[in-house]
């Protein structure tokens, strides 16, 4: 039987959950493992809160609540876009400052254009998608 949850209950799963994710990504900072492993562990955990955020949305009976739920598991999903956007536009900075010959002191330079060429491809992907 499904019960229905106040709001402060609402929000104290949702602050819990933040909580956690916060003291995972401290205890990935301390062990310092390479980036890409913490960047995989924390695309896993933002998989997992959007779940545990939709399905929670799904189970409660305030209409309210339920809206809270919704809103949070979509801010997450915009993190977890942004967050591999980064990966993406740091794989290709990195191959285009090999393709140059490693020069130094050019690290911006390398990761604009990665920045610019993921997103014209992006917007190259839309366009034919809408035609």
């Amino acid at each position: 039987m499904l019960r229905s949850w106040s709001f402060p209950k609402a929000q104290h799963l949702k602050e819990r959950t933040i909580r956690e994710a916060n003291l995972v990504s401290a205890r990935l900072r301390q062990r310092s493992l390479p980036t890409a492993v913490s960047a995989v562990d924390e695309q896993k955990k933002l998989e997992h809160q959007i779940e545990l955020a939709t399905r929670a949305a799904s189970l409660v009976k305030d209409e309210t609540t339920g809206q809270h739920f919704r809103s949070f598991a979509e801010e997450l999903k915009r993190k977890l876009l942004r967050m591999m956007r980064r990966g993406k536009v740091r794989t290709r900075a990195y191959e285009l400052w090999e393709q140059a010959g490693r020069p130094s002191n050019r690290e911006l330079e390398f990761w604009l254009e990665a920045e610019r060429q993921i997103e014209d491809e992006r917007e190259e992907k839309k366009g034919s998608g809408a035609s």
